[in-house]
């Protein structure tokens, strides 16, 4: 693990101590939640829509820092999901979809990697140099869904927050989710500066199809960078036009 991620990682394990609930799903689950998406996420939310929701990380997030807000989540590997599952069992404010979702309803073969996290739709590219677990043990088929297949535009109660984090597929989800995105104020994606999955779409050609939707590029968050200084991957977080 390099220092950058060593160093997240401790930041992130002191912050979640800090909570109950937090806590309780590390040490019973062994999930960490991602308190370092804390910024994105107010009390004033009444939905979130969370796609690549993995074992709940970011969702756990959410219902510390949104207590508001009705969260679905979307993540189509069955490992996470089960663990998912159990760590929300007793949780009515939050409801898992078994499936990814991108720009038709079907089937599709996932990349699955070592630490499932990374898995992907696209294949391995600088992926797998730059973090250390990132590499492909197998392929899994999954469900795929349009966003509309699942939620109603009134399931999507404003204020609202979509949430992407689905290494390196995200144009293909928005795509999946175009019918539905004027219920959102807030789009938070993460995006890349370098081709880390094959076939990628980069950070800008995100910010120019958001923009074409009237989503303005509002800040960036949690940026990694290589041992060289080279920006690779931040959480762009997008503002729907007044």
């Amino acid at each position: 693990m390099s220092f950058q991620l060593h160093l997240l990682r401790v930041n992130k394990l002191a912050k979640v101590l800090q909570s109950r609930r937090l806590a309780r799903a590390l040490l019973r689950y062994g999930v960490l939640a991602g308190v370092e998406h804390r910024p994105v996420l107010s009390c004033d939310l009444a939905a979130v829509v969370d796609i690549g929701a993995n074992r709940g990380q970011f969702a756990l997030a959410a219902r510390e820092y949104a207590p508001e807000a009705r969260i679905a989540s979307f993540e189509p590997l069955p490992g996470p999901a089960a663990i998912f599952r159990r760590v929300f069992a007793r949780d009515p404010m939050v409801t898992l979809h078994e499936k990814a979702v991108g720009p038709k309803s079907g089937v599709a073969d996932i990349h699955v990697a070592a630490d499932d996290d990374s898995s992907s739709l696209l294949p391995m590219a600088l992926q797998t140099s730059l973090f250390p677990g990132a590499a492909e043990c197998g392929t899994a088929q999954i469900k795929v869904v349009r966003l509309a297949d699942r939620l109603s535009g009134d399931e999507i109660r404003p204020p609202a927050l979509l949430k992407l984090d689905v290494q390196g597929y995200e144009l293909e989800v928005l795509r999946g989710c175009e019918d539905l995105l004027g219920g959102f104020a807030w789009i938070y994606v993460e995006c890349s500066f370098v081709e880390l999955y094959g076939g990628q779409a980069l950070a800008d050609e995100v910010i120019a199809w958001l923009r074409d939707r009237d989503f303005c590029l509002k800040g960036i968050h949690n940026l990694f960078y290589d041992m060289n200084g080279r920006a690779i991957q931040g959480d762009f977080v997008f503002e729907a036009g007044q």
